[in-house]
């Protein structure tokens, strides 16, 4: 029947990772002939995340903001273009004793899009070169087995002290 001393418990665990660093080039059209390029930032970046088969889609959106001199560096103009992406992030640790098919996916982006380089073509283009990456973590339900002490747990049992001289080794300021 029933093993006495242990549990089966149902819960929600991480059931998959994955990692993906993203180089990318993006085209923005100025208003004027650039001369020179003054500055050039990412802001409002928005995603959302889906798992897909044996990957997660990332799909996002950001503006690109390029601040430039134009006619012979007199007038200068900040042109804003909103470009979007999709990110297919393999799923590479992946636990195959998950219970169910449906899964919740959460996804963090560790690198921000930062522009790594914006220059001027020679058709009078701007050419910007932006990274990103993301860690993606699937989350579905797993079985896990705890062990039952039927008479507690007891204090006088326990030595406090190996624990905070443990827990005094773990550096709290390392990510």
């Amino acid at each position: 029947m029933f093993d006495r001393e242990y549990r089966e418990i149902i819960t929600k665990a991480v059931c998959g990772k994955g990692k993906k660093f993203t180089e990318t080039l993006h085209m923005v059209n100025p208003n004027h002939k650039p001369t020179s390029i003054l500055g050039c930032w990412v802001i409002n970046h928005q995603y959302e995340a889906k798992k897909k088969g044996r990957f997660v889609e990332v799909t996002g959106a950001y503006d690109i903001n390029v601040w430039y001199s134009h006619s012979n560096n007199t007038k200068t103009e900040v042109v804003t273009e909103r470009k979007q992406y999709v990110d297919k992030v393999p799923i590479v640790m992946k636990d195959d004793k998950c219970l169910s098919n449906s899964f919740d996916v959460v996804a963090r982006a560790t690198q921000q899009p930062n522009t790594l380089e914006c220059t001027i073509d020679e058709s009078g283009k701007v050419k910007v070169e932006l990274e990103r990456e993301f860690v993606v973590d699937i989350i579905g339900e797993t079985k896990v087995w705890a062990k039952i002490e039927p008479n507690g747990f007891d204090e006088d049992d326990f030595d406090f002290d190996d624990l905070e001289a443990e827990l005094a080794e773990i550096d709290v300021d390392k990510e």
